[in-house]
């Protein structure tokens, strides 16, 4: 008898694991398939349209740039810039939720990060000048290594923090003046379309500056364009915006606690029907 079980044990070992089909992604669109019309249409239309969009408007801001004291007019191209692209992919953005927002008042403006069609998202619909908090190795990209730097965006080294002092020190700055900032969370883009943990680091400046924090989520836009690949898939998007987190009162001990509490407010924005 004990000669049989270890067989059965042995025969178990060896059958192979069961392999498991990948999740879809949350929002990806019941039965919607893309062939071969649509990668033809993206290759050959789409992407070659986006980088002449990015060539020409960062020619033209590369002499704008020196006469711009505020940022306004580099703000003003990265916003054109992101119009000529979310009007030539097809994809229509239904925003909600930022009629409750007071958006005279400097925030921090927290947003999930699925697909290089993020930013043009956020710069068409927060209807603001702001800044974007983003990671050195996007400096070493022509042109738009350049943009961020001029524009006066907030460069963090995640692998020497230490060097970024002054950027912090002159972001924290901007918001008790009156900037609002955009932050992405999870430290970069998703590669499922699910939320990955969220950096309690992130959540320095608001702190430090003590303003309120704004999730939003970005809905399709994983779908629309994940990472590694050129493929843009025309789809409907959406921004979810939520109600702003008060960080008054709050110290460096809490930026665990915090970080949970946005996560939360963003995945609940997400994730919902």
């Amino acid at each position: 008898m004990q000669e049989v079980n270890s067989r059965v044990e042995i025969e178990q070992r060896e059958q192979p694991s069961p392999i498991t089909a990948p999740r879809p992604s949350p929002h990806a669109i019941p039965g919607k398939k893309y062939g071969w019309s649509s990668r033809l249409r993206s290759y050959f239309f789409f992407d070659p349209l986006i980088w002449l969009y990015t060539l020409a408007m960062g020619l033209l801001a590369l002499p704008a740039g020196f006469f711009d004291r505020d940022g306004s007019i580099l703000h003003w191209f990265s916003r054109t810039w992101s119009r000529l692209i979310l009007g030539s992919i097809f994809s229509p953005v239904k925003v909600t939720g930022l009629e409750k927002i007071d958006t005279s008042r400097p925030h921090v403006y927290a947003a999930n990060h699925a697909s290089a069609m993020d930013i043009p998202v956020l710069y068409v619909h927060l209807p603001f000048q702001f800044r974007i908090v983003f990671k050195k190795e996007l400096l070493s990209y022509p042109l738009v290594g350049w943009q961020l730097k001029r524009s006066g965006q907030v460069c963090i080294d995640q692998q020497r923090p230490s060097n970024s002092i002054a950027a912090i020190r002159s972001a924290v700055k901007s918001l008790k003046a009156g900037m609002p900032l955009v932050i992405f969370p999870e430290g970069g883009r998703t590669n499922d379309g699910y939320i990955k943990p969220f950096l309690p680091g992130a959540f320095f400046l608001a702190l430090k500056a003590q303003v309120d924090i704004v999730p939003i989520a970005l809905i399709g836009t994983y779908e629309l364009l994940p990472m590694d690949t050129y493929h843009i898939k025309c789809r409907p998007l959406g921004m979810r915006v939520g109600e702003p987190i008060s960080t008054t009162g709050m110290t460096m001990r809490d930026l665990e606690t915090l970080s949970a509490k946005v996560q939360k407010a963003v995945e609940e924005l997400y994730y919902a029907a």
